[in-house]
């Protein structure tokens, strides 16, 4: 499992380390890049700001996108993405504890190809990370350019 790069988008440093870990505990040998908000996400998705000339490559496997974010929310990063035609079909799996139906009703309408909540105990998340690696990474099939 190493064709593509995971981007996770995610500003809790705990939560982060706990996706970290998973994906490693995992054997998931992809590329992981963080970014820590809305903004940063935009910019690294659109190679703009501290991205720019970044390859925009159809390099990412999956997207693991967290809703409350700083700057800008998980739900309008999604809505951006869907709506350009160059990061329309990357796959995006909202990765967040949140609980609200509204959420994953509002995650479904943008475009999210998935929505996980994340565990509180890290033997549950562990293994809902190797699940979600498993299917975006291994069996999912993408396009070849996205």
């Amino acid at each position: 499992m190493t064709d593509g790069t995971i981007l996770l988008v995610e500003d809790n440093p705990d939560d982060e380390a706990l996706t970290l870990r998973a994906l490693k505990k995992s054997n998931i040998k992809n590329k992981v890049d963080v970014v820590r908000d809305g903004a940063e996400a935009l910019d690294y998705l659109f190679g703009t700001g501290a991205y720019a000339g970044r390859g925009l490559s159809g390099s990412l496997a999956v997207v693991l996108l967290d809703i409350k974010l700083p700057k800008l929310d998980g739900l309008e990063v999604l809505k951006r993405l869907r709506a350009d035609d160059s990061t329309k079909l990357i796959p995006v799996v909202m990765l967040t504890s949140s609980t609200q139906e509204e959420d994953i009703i509002t995650s479904y309408k943008l475009g999210a190809n998935s929505y996980v909540r994340k565990p509180v105990d890290f033997t549950q998340f562990a293994e809902a990370v190797r699940q979600l690696g498993l299917y975006w990474l291994l069996l999912n099939e993408r396009p070849s350019k996205l």
